[in-house]
């Protein structure tokens, strides 16, 4: 017997990179190489803040990158560690276990194989449609608090003052408290690195120039001895490839522990990570297959999980970063893992002159182009309301955190949605100067004509907004300059009803039964007609009173009126 379509977990692989021709393979294996010396010292910075060796931060940078460009389709998502699942698991696993040590270092592998379970179920309940919910004012806004949230945090090393908190209005503040301590070395350092990013950027944008400060700083560093002039360094490295094993957790106990982090991070990555392919992809004119992602994501955190490292994500910043290098598919991100391979084997050791400084000012350059206020100001000229909910998309991003901060924003978005169904456009036909019909907004005193209202509803008939309408028509024949004999409802823009909407409109008929009022429906679709089949309106209202186009119900009650457009 042939499997059910919905459980088949079929893979196109390498979707996110084929096609690929020779001239773009050249210009994303440029950028690739232009990404892992931008991007390398950044995974460190990761692993630290996970709590966990340096290395396997450069480990998230390798067989995760390569597992999801195999099972993902996103072509510009870059998956590997990311601050906000860091600082997730790490703030729980260092209550379980020290940092760094093997039993945490095991903790951590089987938190990203748990989640990595996760993403699997839900690739296999194909939940990637919850990406749909992301509308572009929130993309936006999402991005833009992600950039203000990155650069505030870059802020520390860049000044080279000690900013322990991980949350921005805490990091404002501690930054604030030490502006008399900034180390002027590190200061001027930064903010040449930044100038010279930016400038180029607007007049070269093609110009490597994060790659030549990233090898400056280090040959510079190397040369004179930064460490020891107070400017602060990355330090020494321990390196090697990874070995594949399953995580030695002690105890069913601590996996059941596990599970209430995994979800925290199960439900970051798959929001980040669909927010981030999202934005990206509309960039491009680009189509998105999130419950492709969704395999690519789960089979990048179980290698992570088996290689001694921990949960990876799709990083914002990072797709940011490879995106101004000129990625434009996988294959830019392999080229990466490439990079980082051979930084394992080979190059490690230059890693520990990097000044955290220049690192610091690169990722704060890649943020500030997260910060779209053109297209901010946009969405404010067109809709101010739309405005207002990217806006507070990125204020909760920055104030409650990425997490918290894009459910809140989706869900007021769902809200508001929620609310032009609730209170939708109603319209009532009425003749102008040119002898035709047009619809103004339903107000009482209205009326189509001498004992007529067409009256138009503009949503669907549910239980929030059909008081709305049972309301509105009786204000609209109460208010009626002359006797009303005949409604029309004009139901283009009703494709059902529910149990509730069906109950008000047999109530309704019955109230216009008793004052004598016909009331019609013209241009019912087929849809609305089997739920007025199934909800027993249809005998109330009498299949003489329902028609499928607007003509044909003004026709059958008033033929001497001239008939309006059907648009």
């Amino acid at each position: 017997m042939e499997e059910p379509k919905r459980w088949r977990l079929t893979f196109e692989p390498f979707k996110g990179m084929l096609p690929l021709s020779r001239l773009s393979a050249l210009r994303d294996a440029r950028a690739g190489v232009m990404l892992a010396f931008m991007n390398i010292p950044q995974l460190l910075g990761y692993a630290r803040i996970a709590g966990m060796p340096g290395v396997t931060g450069l480990y998230t940078g390798f067989l995760p990158v390569i597992l999801f460009a195999l099972f993902g389709a996103s072509r510009h998502l870059v998956v590997a560690a990311d601050s906000a699942t860091a600082t997730i698991f790490a703030s729980r696993l260092s209550t379980m276990a020290p940092p760094s040590s093997a039993e945490y270092i095991a903790l951590a592998g089987m938190t990203a194989l748990l989640t990595a379970l996760m993403l699997l179920i839900a690739r296999v309940f194909r939940l990637g449609f919850l990406a749909d919910f992301l509308s572009r004012t929130v993309l936006v806004g999402f991005l833009a608090g992600v950039g203000v949230q990155v650069g505030i945090a870059m802020l520390g090393d860049m000044l080279g003052i000690e900013v322990s908190s991980r949350r921005t209005v805490v990091q404002i503040r501690e930054i604030a408290m030490q502006l008399g301590s900034i180390n002027g070395m590190d200061f001027g350092i930064a903010a040449c690195v930044v100038v010279a990013i930016l400038f180029f950027k607007q007049f070269r944008p093609r110009w490597p120039v994060p790659l030549v400060a990233v090898v400056a700083s280090i040959v510079a560093s190397a040369t004179l001895h930064f460490s020891a002039r107070g400017i602060a360094v990355i330090g020494p490295v321990a390196l090697g490839l990874p070995s594949i094993e399953f995580p030695a957790v002690s105890s069913w106990f601590q996996v059941m522990d596990l599970l209430q982090i995994s979800t925290s991070c199960f439900v970051i990555i798959v929001a980040q990570s669909a927010a981030t392919s999202r934005a990206f992809a509309e960039r491009y004119g680009e189509r998105v297959d999130e419950d492709a992602n969704l395999l690519g994501l789960a089979a990048a955190n179980v290698v992570a999980g088996l290689g001694g490292s921990f949960v990876v994500n799709g990083s914002p910043t990072q797709t940011a970063m490879a995106d101004d290098a000129g990625a434009r598919s996988q294959f830019a991100h392999l080229t990466f893992a490439a990079v980082v391979l051979v930084v394992l084997l080979f190059l490690g050791r230059w890693l520990q002159y990097l000044p955290h400084c220049v690192l610091a000012a690169i990722v704060f350059t890649i943020a500030v182009g997260l910060v779209h206020v053109r297209q901010m100001l946009d969405i404010r000229r067109e809709s101010p309301g739309e405005f207002l909910l990217a806006l507070t998309t990125a204020v909760a991003v920055v104030v409650i955190g990425v997490e918290n901060g894009i459910l809140i924003a989706t869900g007021l978005s769902l809200l508001r949605h929620v609310r032009h169904s609730y209170r939708p456009h109603t319209m009532v036909l009425l003749p102008n100067e040119q002898g035709r019909w047009e619809p103004q907004p339903a107000e009482p005193g209205m009326q189509t004509g001498p004992g007529l209202i067409v009256y138009r509803f503009g949503a669907d008939l549910f239980y929030a907004n059909d008081h709305l309408f049972v309301n509105e028509v009786r204000r609209l024949i109460d208010g009626a300059p002359t006797p009303v004999h005949c409604v029309v409802v004009d139901a283009a823009a009703i494709t059902d009803l529910d149990y509730s909407a069906g109950r008000s409109i047999e109530t309704l008929c019955g109230m216009l039964a008793q004052r004598g009022v016909r009331l019609v429906f013209g241009r019912v679709n087929r849809y609305l007609r089997s739920d007025m089949d199934r909800h027993g309106i249809t005998p109330v209202i009498g299949t003489e009173n329902i028609y499928m186009t607007l003509h044909a119900a003004l026709a059958a009650v008033r033929p001497d009126l001239p008939m309006p457009g059907e648009s």
